[in-house]
């Protein structure tokens, strides 16, 4: 049984096919169920839609009881639901960037707390945090959204640690760029400011048009992890988001041995 956030669009519901495509149950979590209403259709004792913004942590908790009422446990949890707010971080207002953090952050917080008592109670299960192959830097525009993926990606590895014990498995499943709506449909703009325009014209030249792969391209990837009895604690998703990170990680290990020497002039 799969507990999806973010299930009516985007990566969400390319899970949520693929897994009832396999014959599995779910339940679809978003604010807006009404996109999901075609699968509900065609997989009437399969797809259980469940109105929910993952930001109300007592709706959550809510929500997650229901789940488990109707099927009785919880195998899969995905922690999907996301939003992007993109703009330089001095532009972001307050408002903006806690809304973002209650999304991105705190609304998968709620989630994994609450789905922890069943899951430890079963004696195990899967938690998927979807986070992205950015989380290892920040990167003008988009520096508050990989904020709050690298604070996920953070969190999860010590739920991660604290849950294994119980049977439980935790994967943060760093995301590669996938045409899902994020950019458009999920996304918050902040205000341009003059200063930053040159930097801006340069980055939206850079990305292009290219809203990159169709979601369900991901999917199989997802259905082959969660099967596979002992899965890894962080995994890319998408070749060419390997080879970023991979790179991104040696421009790092290089930088602290080039300043190394100084590193070591203190204790500790």
């Amino acid at each position: 049984m799969w507990f999806i956030t973010g299930a009516s669009r985007g990566l969400g519901r390319a899970f949520t096919e693929a897994a009832l495509r396999a014959g599995d149950r779910v339940i679809g979590a978003a604010r807006n169920v009404e996109p999901l209403a075609d699968l509900a259709r065609r997989h009437p004792d399969g797809l259980v839609r469940l109105p929910l913004d993952v930001t109300d942590r007592a709706a959550v908790f809510e929500g997650v009881e229901r789940a488990t009422a109707a099927f009785g446990r919880l195998d899969i949890v995905v922690n999907n639901a996301g939003a992007m707010l993109l703009g330089m971080v001095e532009e972001a207002t307050e408002e903006q960037i806690r809304a973002h953090f209650d999304v991105n952050l705190f609304g998968a917080l709620w989630v994994t707390q609450a789905v922890l008592p069943q899951l430890r109670a079963q004696g195990g299960g899967r938690i998927l945090q979807v986070t992205t192959m950015g989380t290892g830097g920040g990167f003008p525009m988009v520096g508050l959204y990989a904020a709050g993926k690298s604070a996920l990606d953070s969190v999860s590895e010590a739920v991660a640690m604290e849950a294994e014990q119980f049977g439980v498995k935790v994967t943060i499943v760093q995301m590669g760029g996938y045409d899902t709506g994020l950019f458009t449909t999920g996304t918050t703009m902040t205000t341009p400011a003059p200063p930053y325009q040159r930097l801006r014209d340069r980055l939206i030249e850079m990305w292009g048009d290219d809203a990159g792969p169709a979601p369900d391209t991901a999917a199989p990837v997802i259905m082959e992890l969660v099967g596979l009895p002992e899965p890894p604690r962080r995994l890319v998703i998408g070749g060419a988001s390997y080879d970023m990170v991979q790179a991104g990680l040696e421009a790092r290990m290089a930088d602290y041995r080039a300043w190394e020497n100084l590193s070591r002039k203190a204790p500790g």
